[in-house]
């Protein structure tokens, strides 16, 4: 489970994501003061360096969707996508090749007949 620390921190960033400012160590601190969230020194700024580069809204609104996959370790982003756009294709070449089954109607098992 995350600690309050974490949390602050975490609350924080999205805060500053939602007024559409840059995360940094600084401005998370700042956040923390004004709530007044006693953490660590060196919390604000490892969760901004953990942001930097990182699209939050693009992040949250994913969360769902099952699209990302995380790449090997020591496996260029390049080839890890490429990888993961070939499972995708075999799974549509599969489904083409299915046969459609038969419906109950065809059968004479209709609701309506």
């Amino acid at each position: 489970m995350a600690s309050k620390a974490e949390l602050a921190c975490v609350y924080s960033a999205l805060i500053l994501v939602d007024d559409d400012v840059a995360v940094t160590g600084e401005k998370i601190s700042t956040i923390l003061k004004a709530a007044g969230v006693d953490v660590e020194p060196y919390w604000p700024g490892l969760f901004a360096k953990a942001l930097e580069g990182v699209n939050v809204r693009e992040l949250i609104t994913n969360i769902g969707s099952g699209v990302g996959v995380a790449p090997a370790a020591g496996v260029p982003a390049a080839a890890a996508a490429a990888g993961a756009a070939a499972p995708a294709e075999s799974a549509k070449e599969e489904k083409k090749e299915e046969e459609p089954e038969e419906s109950d109607d065809d059968m004479g098992f209709g609701l309506f007949d």
